[in-house]
């Protein structure tokens, strides 16, 4: 066995000989990081599993009776994953830990395991005894629920190898399994292309649903070499505030069904509920009467939500104000600031502007613009909005309002809740008349 140092980059793993500012392989700088390469002859090292030889076959003869979706059983999250759950399909599940991916897991390989579909779920961060503690309070422990506590990749491989292959195998999470047939600590950039690599070619190979949860980077992208995103079949994240309850299970890829979709649910003692009626759901107990707040129809995925969208002007005495936002992109609000002090005459550079999103939902929408103006110009003159009035458009640098994607159907939802006026490109063509509409000001 001879060892050699090297330079590894942590973000797509290409090696360098020495040490250099800038990775040579992504561009990206600061990323390399000296790691040790062990060399050694074939026989010292375990031998990768045989694969069965492939040959080409046309491809309006390829069966696909055996490729039907599995309901999960958890309502909701069929919708988003394309009937359920694929035969050989590989899932990436990431979020910030402590958000509840096990749990949910857990609630899907119990309801699955009822069902009469048989489970493996291989953790390697939880014993035993506290799997089933857990699963024992959210009521899903299932007598056919089979488990195993391992860090090692090859029990899920032998799991996959069995006489009855299981219908569905969880790898909770891949940055905690390591192969012999890998260099490098569990969750390194060579060990998780490894690992990740093994059993989705396995699962395929067996038609097992394979679902691996991922870790994320402070950042909040999922850890681990970009590839692996590439390589699965559909990537969830589970986002949502650690000390609120809800939580979304957002779909950021699907080769199976619809992209760009999310599932709003609630965590409980129990689990993780869908929630029936999402579109008010992030609207709370809202006080009408107060300045600085408006109503939003936005749109994230393909759902339109209600949302409540605060500001606060005050007058700073510093000599940069400060400019914060919560739940909305920060860059777009100092773009908001920049046209409204332009276009309204108004003195926004002697104030603090501070934005946010209530309910927890974080959203890039751009046709928030709208509501997030008049909420801003509601706590500047400190007047507060009609009670029933929702907004929705994109302002652009001129100040003029322009239609938002999605317009139907932020317009169709509007009537359903009786929200009136609603106040759009269509009534509404620049910043000043929505300022004329609501304060009567040129």
């Amino acid at each position: 066995m001879k060892t050699k140092e090297i330079y590894r980059c942590t973000e797509c793993g290409a090696k360098a000989m020495r040490w250099q500012g800038q990775c040579p392989g992504c561009g990206e700088w600061n990323t390399l990081a000296a790691a040790t390469e062990r060399r050694s002859s074939g026989k010292s090292r375990a031998a990768a599993p045989t694969q069965p030889q492939t040959r080409p076959q046309p491809l309006a003869e390829c069966s696909t009776e055996d490729f039907n979706a599995r309901p999960t059983g958890l309502e909701g999250l069929d919708p988003v994953l394309g009937g359920g759950l694929v035969p050989g399909a590989a899932i990436l599940l990431g979020g910030e830990p402590g958000v509840g991916k096990s749990t949910l897991l857990l609630q899907l390989a119990g309801t699955l395991a009822k069902s009469g579909a048989s489970v493996v779920y291989g953790s390697g961060e939880e014993s035993l005894p506290q799997l089933k503690n857990r699963a024992e309070r959210i009521s899903h422990l299932s007598p056919t629920l089979l488990a195993m506590a391992t860090s090692n990749a090859d029990d899920l491989l032998d799991a996959l190898e069995s006489a009855n292959p299981p219908d569905l195998i969880i790898a909770d999470s891949v940055q905690t399994l390591a192969s012999p047939r890998a260099d490098g600590l569990p969750g390194s950039v060579s060990q998780v292309r490894a690992v990740s690599t093994e059993l989705i070619e396995r699962s395929k190979a067996k038609g097992t649903t394979l679902v691996l949860v991922g870790h994320v980077t402070k950042d909040g992208q999922i850890a681990g070499p970009k590839l692996l995103e590439h390589m699965v079949d559909t990537v969830l994240y589970l986002e949502g505030d650690r000390r609120t309850r809800s939580r979304i299970v957002r779909v950021l890829k699907n080769r199976f069904g619809p992209s760009d979709e999310l599932v709003v649910m609630d965590m409980h003692e129990t689990g993780l509920t869908p929630v029936a009626d999402p579109a008010t759901h992030f609207l709370g107990s809202r006080d009408t009467s107060l300045p600085g707040t408006s109503l939003a129809l936005a749109i994230d995925g393909h759902r339109p939500f209600a949302l409540e969208v605060q500001a606060l002007s005050t007058e700073s005495y510093l000599s940069n104000p400060r400019r914060t936002a919560l739940g909305l992109d920060g860059n777009r609000l100092h773009l908001l600031l920049a046209v409204m002090q332009k276009r309204l005459n108004l003195n926004l550079g002697q104030y603090d502007i501070y934005a946010k999103l209530a309910g927890g939902l974080v959203t890039r929408d751009p046709g928030l613009d709208l509501a997030v103006a008049a909420a801003i110009l509601s706590s500047f003159y400190d007047l507060p909005l009609p009670e029933n009035a929702t907004f929705w458009g994109e302002v652009d640098l001129n100040g003029q309002v322009r239609t938002a994607a999605g317009h139907d159907t932020r317009l169709a939802q509007a009537k359903r809740l009786g929200l009136s006026p609603a106040v759009h490109s269509a009534n509404c063509r620049t910043l000043g008349d929505l300022q004329r509409f609501l304060f009567g000001k040129k």
